[in-house]
């Protein structure tokens, strides 16, 4: 082949090259895949946004003095309240947003407090003088000791108390049985007991200095009375708290009293022994709630015989409310609290999210009620909010949504 037929071929082959990148240029240009569609004629512009700061409204097109990029228009798409946003299926997917339906059952309303354990007041015994009298003796004793019934606390010497044995001692002597009857009952009024009337006859003589013992078993709470001191009549010489049961008070916050009642089962572990559960059932809710905290006091007695639990002691107490209602629940992650209202994102046909405005109820055990707002069987978002919201802040959903809520 000659270097003329050479060159011809050389040229054409060029020529065709160009013609080839000219005609996919202009397809290219052209292609429906890649052009960007303008709006529809019938939305208007409401105005342009960064979508970096989607906060921030212009009223023209333009660069954005945020970032290097174009402004965008935001169209008038109607009553977005309503329609809520749209988020492609393959973005919701691949970003792991996770729905739950909305179902209907009863929460279990249990509540774990703190307890502390107090003293039976209802096991207070006051020891007092009934006439005056000498301390001659005060027998070891301190506040707080623990003590068995019928130890001693003090010997008394009481100048009535010892007229009266005389005339009672006298009288039994005589055989003056209906006189001595009334005698000895003489000696009960004055303040003297009935272990202290039966050793003045068993001894049958008057005795000039008597001891006061202990009426009952339990911690010495107070211990009035000193050695060579003088009592006068209603003086308090003891006062002595049984132990043989306590209390447990436990401290429930005002907007958690719903449902609790007298007779409902508590489980209480203690610190000392993390190991037991004691179980009791609530025996009283205090009438007057803390002002300061705005708690009340709920209140179980424990037997205590053994005298392991002692006042003071710290307890995990759980507390087993009354079994609700049927009511509609959710998980507790899918209701958004802005403060002011609480909002569900509901799921729709075809990638489509709508905000529904809830009211809540009780919550427990990562349950919430839904007294408002929901229907059973619709499907809201339980996680990935944070797409949907980004998505609504760019549309203006939640926005408008506050607002109209404001003007209503």
């Amino acid at each position: 082949m000659s270097a003329k037929k050479i060159g011809w071929l050389v040229l054409g082959a060029l020529v065709l090259v160009a013609l080839g990148a000219v005609t996919g240029y202009k397809l290219a240009r052209h292609d429906p895949a890649v052009e960007q569609v303008a709006p529809p004629p019938e939305h208007k512009i409401l105005y342009w946004y960064d979508p970096m700061k989607p906060e921030t409204h212009f009223d023209k097109p333009g660069k954005s003095p945020f970032m290097d990029m174009d402004l965008v228009p935001m169209m008038d798409e109607g009553n977005t309240v309503d329609r809520g946003v749209r988020i492609d299926p393959r973005l919701i997917q691949n970003t792991g947003v996770r729905l739950a339906p909305v179902e209907k059952g009863r929460l279990a309303r249990g509540l774990e407090v703190v307890g502390t354990l107090t003293f039976n007041e209802r096991l207070v015994t006051v020891v007092q003088a009934r006439v005056g009298g000498l301390v001659e003796r005060v027998y070891g004793r301190a506040p707080n000791d623990v003590i068995p019934a019928g130890a001693p606390l003090a010997d008394l010497r009481v100048p009535d108390w010892y007229g009266a044995q005389a005339e009672y001692v006298a009288l039994r002597g005589a055989g003056e049985t209906a006189l001595a009857e009334a005698a000895r009952m003489r000696l009960l009024q004055l303040g003297m007991s009935e272990s202290q009337v039966v050793q003045v006859e068993k001894n049958n003589a008057p005795q000039a200095v008597l001891t006061v013992m202990a009426p009952q078993g339990g911690v010495l709470l107070e211990l009035g009375v000193r050695e060579g001191m003088t009592v006068i009549p209603g003086q308090t010489l003891a006062r002595i708290n049984g132990i043989d049961s306590v209390w447990l008070e436990s401290e429930v916050p005002e907007a958690q009293v719903a449902g609790l009642a007298v007779g409902q089962p508590v489980s209480a572990i203690f610190t000392a022994w993390p190991e037991h559960r004691w179980i009791g059932r609530i025996s009283a809710l205090l009438p007057v709630l803390e002002r300061d905290v705005r708690t009340l006091r709920v209140r179980t007695e424990w037997p205590n015989p053994d005298g392991r639990l002692r006042p003071g002691m710290y307890a995990r107490v759980a507390l087993q409310k009354a079994v609700a209602s049927e009511q509609l629940l959710v998980p507790s992650e899918a209701v958004i609290a802005t403060g002011t209202r609480n909002v569900v994102i509901v799921a729709e046909d075809a990638g489509h999210f709508r905000p529904a405005e809830v009211t809540v109820g009780h919550e427990s055990d990562g349950k919430v009620e839904i007294l408002e707002g929901l229907r059973q069987g619709e499907q809201i978002v339980v996680s990935g909010q944070f797409l949907i919201d980004s998505e609504a802040s760019l549309k203006g959903v939640l926005v408008r949504m506050e607002k109209t809520r404001g003007q209503q």
